[in-house]
């Protein structure tokens, strides 16, 4: 009877992204323009990706964007969950404020970013004049500054879900616990550094996977921001844009290049978060 109700969601399921999903794998190693029959070209897709210069450098973009975005809004995520968690006289509204740019239309924030980082009548750079900076960054314009407006505009996004997270296993610390501490001369700091933080370490193992995929599968706020050009010099684009012009974009579609480029990402993401899983017994604490 279970299986019955299921069958509604589970037939499109496995019908449209299990055997996707399965197909990718196969189409991987051959080249298909989505009009010619498939033809089979063993690893060449995998031997082009790894002597392909800009796939190299949308490996670096993203492995730069993920150590960026997850340790600062993880860090910054946990400050704040701990100042709203005092329940403070007008808490409630700085959650809803912290957790307004999650749940806001990415491509809409992307959008309102863009303008912000506008070099001649953007928020950011307005102010800077205003101040005396005479020579403010070009932001989405310069090579240097391009990822980092990224970076500030996914740390901006994330912080608020990370919060959510946070909130919910402070609230499950055990206040016995931080009194008797308390009692036995224990200051501030050291509660927090000897019992809330083991005691929300599991959540703090949750935040940091979640983070670190979503941050290795970052597009939209490029393509987005960028007018899905990337520019400049690609300085902007990640593993998963690199995937999206190959399929979609190119004039010659490579739909088989493109899916390696997609197990390649699902391998790499796959690695690091067996290796966080391995990590997490050294600092995680259950229990």
């Amino acid at each position: 009877m279970a299986l019955l109700f299921l069958l509604p969601d589970l037939i499109p399921f496995v019908a449209f992204t299990v055997l996707g999903v399965f197909a990718t794998f196969g189409l991987s190693f051959s080249h298909w323009d989505l009009v010619s029959t498939p033809s089979w070209v063993g690893l060449d897709n995998y031997s082009n990706l790894f002597s392909d210069d800009l796939f190299r450098k949308v490996i670096r973009n993203t492995l730069y964007y993920t150590l960026g975005v997850v340790p600062i809004s993880t860090a910054l995520a946990l400050l704040a969950a701990l100042g709203l968690n005092l329940k403070l006289p007008g808490s409630l509204i700085l959650r809803t404020a912290y957790f307004a740019p999650y749940i806001t239309t990415l491509a809409a924030a992307a959008l309102v970013f863009q303008w912000v980082y506008d070099p001649r009548a953007g928020l950011i750079d307005s102010v800077l004049y205003a101040i005396g900076v005479q020579n403010p960054p070009a932001w989405l314009n310069s090579t240097t500054w391009a990822l980092p407006a990224l970076i500030i505009f996914g740390i901006w996004r994330q912080i608020g879900f990370n919060i959510v997270l946070f909130l919910a296993g402070l609230q499950g610390v055990d206040r016995n616990l931080l009194e008797a501490a308390s009692v036995d001369g224990a200051g501030r700091w050291a509660r927090f550094l000897h019992i809330t933080l083991p005691l929300i370490s599991p959540t703090t193992f949750f935040v940091v996977i979640i983070s670190t995929i979503g941050s290795f599968q970052v597009f939209d706020q490029a393509y987005v921001m960028t007018n899905g050009r990337f520019y400049p010099d690609n300085a902007t684009n990640t593993v998963v844009g690199y995937l999206f012009q190959k399929a979609f974009v190119s004039s010659d579609a490579q739909l088989g290049l493109a899916s390696a480029v997609a197990w390649l990402l699902f391998l790499f993401v796959f690695a690091i978060t067996m290796v966080q899983f391995a990590v997490q017994r050294r600092w995680v604490h259950y229990g």
